[in-house]
């Protein structure tokens, strides 16, 4: 067979009118049973015995007990998800932001199933089909768009995208080893990536290799405190010369969150970024944004776009709604061959999955401070600030906390109890119970945090969420 031949072949294969039918009727069949799900409801009695057995299976698994009681069945509609139990819950937090258009989605449905044929499922750095490549064009074609951004390496996780990024900031400023972060940052689970986080307990028992400089995220109580937003800019800019003057030569790499995903859903503005990525371009540091969990969801498709810093940023790294995970360089970041590489990039179905999230998300009306996600976001807070005034006994305040609802587009907080994290752990528990998934952030005070499958949310399922909210809340208070 010819090589024309066989490329005919395949592409007779994708374009193949039985293939295509039988998608359709796929995606036909999970849509009829995925429009039977249509509110929350508790689980069916008569599943108890074998969900506990599915509970004690995975849980030997795993050698310690789920944190959530939680097996999905296989089957939602839209931000509501049946698990195995036969109960229907609210999906909040969706895998901690991986399910940006909840469950059952038709659209991701059809990709999965049209990525599914391939002769192999596996694409990786030395041979890969072209999906993988389409996905990083897709993703270069959108953050080139206000940014320098040129060139795309795909992997298979968040913590691996930050991975390369560090690799690639410390080979381009050699010998260069340390590295500057905000306090409450999280970069992942790896030996360098937990070390660099600020969580203790992430890092128990792993020797310290990485050499990491902390500076104070900002904070609107901690710029009253001194004097105002610009005492507060000044003087974390004093602390970044000191550090940089401390050690010269010796920084590759300042790691910017623009928006702290599990530090505390924490917001800053323009001002202070700016201040400090012109501090970083001066003295020759690496402009790192990880961007692993706030892509997509604030107000902008990049939150570097929100704030305007797109021509400061050297090394990008995107991951959860992206369903692959990839990080993003400048032609002057571009690295010397070997540096990064892996066995596998990730699946056909993670690539064919991940191109319609991206286009899905280049339609118009998501974004802008009129766009749906923003209307969203206010609806949230118009429904904790009304939960607030209905049972202030549940939200004592925090003097580290100047406003108990907060965060920005699809990432929304709240905090009851004082942040206490006993308190708000059971509150994300007795949550779960009453039909809706949500999770905690923050190191102290601690937050109830939603991540929202943002593009399917519609403005009638807030009252409802809330009410299983409240009914959670009151449960954890009693």
């Amino acid at each position: 067979m010819t090589p024309s031949t066989s490329t005919h072949a395949a592409t007779n294969l994708r374009d193949n009118p039985a293939i295509l039918a039988a998608v359709e009727t796929i995606v036909d069949q999970v849509r009829e049973a995925s429009n039977s799900i249509t509110d929350a409801c508790p689980p069916d009695h008569a599943l108890a015995g074998e969900y506990q057995r599915l509970l004690d299976r995975a849980n030997a698994v795993k050698g310690r007990g789920l944190l959530f009681p939680y097996i999905g069945s296989g089957l939602g509609n839209g931000p509501l998800v049946q698990l195995a139990d036969g109960s229907v819950k609210w999906d909040m937090i969706c895998g901690i932001g991986v399910h940006f258009f909840g469950h059952s989605h038709p659209e991701m449905i059809r990709a999965a199933a049209l990525g599914s044929f391939e002769d192999t499922h596996k694409h990786g750095n030395l041979q890969s089909g072209l999906d993988a490549f389409v996905f990083g064009e897709k993703l270069i074609e959108l953050a080139s768009r206000s940014s320098r951004l040129k060139h795309a390496f795909v992997t298979t996780s968040g913590c691996m995208a930050n991975e390369s990024a560090v690799k690639i900031c410390y080979q381009k400023h050699a010998p260069a080893s340390r590295v500057i972060a905000f306090s409450d940052c999280f970069m992942g689970r790896s030996v360098t990536m937990s070390q660099i986080g600020d969580a203790a307990s992430n890092r128990q028992g792993i020797p310290l290799s990485t050499l990491v400089d902390y500076l104070p995220f900002y904070s609107e109580v901690e710029a009253d405190r001194v004097g105002g937003q610009t005492a507060h800019i000044d003087r974390t800019c004093r602390q970044l010369e000191t550090y940089i003057n401390r050690y010269p030569g010796q920084h590759a790499c300042f790691i910017f969150e623009l928006v702290q995903g599990e530090g505390g859903f924490n917001v800053a503005n323009r001002d202070f970024f700016k201040a400090l990525m012109e501090i970083c371009r001066d003295r020759g540091i690496a402009i790192w944004d990880d961007e692993i969990q706030s892509f997509g969801r604030t107000e902008r498709m990049f939150a570097y776009e929100m704030y305007d810093l797109g021509e400061y940023i050297d090394v990008l790294c995107v991951g959860k709604l992206t369903q692959a995970c990839a990080t993003l360089f400048t032609e002057q970041y571009n690295p010397k061959p070997g540096l990064l590489s892996g066995t596998f990039t990730g699946t056909t179905t993670d690539f064919t999955t991940g191109l319609r999230v991206l286009e899905l998300l280049d339609e118009p009306n998501h974004f802008g401070p009129h766009g749906a996600f923003a209307h969203h976001h206010h609806l949230f807070r118009q429904h904790a600030r009304a939960l607030i005034e209905r049972h202030p006994e549940w939200f004592p305040g925090n003097p580290e906390v100047k406003d108990l609802v907060d965060g920005v587009g699809g990432m929304m907080r709240f905090t009851p109890f004082g942040g206490a994290k006993e308190k708000v752990n059971k509150a994300c528990k007795t949550c779960l119970e009453e039909g809706v998934v949500l999770f905690y952030c923050g190191h102290g005070p601690y937050h109830i945090r939603l991540l929202p499958p943002m593009p399917v949310m519609k403005d009638e399922y807030w009252p409802r969420i809330f009410a299983c909210i409240e009914r959670g809340l009151a449960k954890a208070a009693g």
